[in-house]
């Protein structure tokens, strides 16, 4: 019984896996937060695109 209690000790294997959870859910919230700044900047974007077309077809 002591056997097993000492190799469940030193097995590490858990915590590999705990490491890549965490670096994907860093790598999710930079995604998301990258994303996010993008979608603001082309949401700009299509707005001046739709104001210029309104213009465009209201003045001919």
């Amino acid at each position: 019984m002591f056997k097993s209690l000492h190799s469940f000790a030193k097995d590490e294997s858990g915590a590999t896996a705990i490491e890549y959870g965490l670096i994907a859910a860093l790598i999710a919230v930079a995604a998301i937060g990258a994303l996010t700044s993008v979608g603001s900047s082309l949401e700009v974007l299509f707005n001046l695109v739709s104001s210029k077309l309104d213009e465009a077809i209201s003045g001919s």
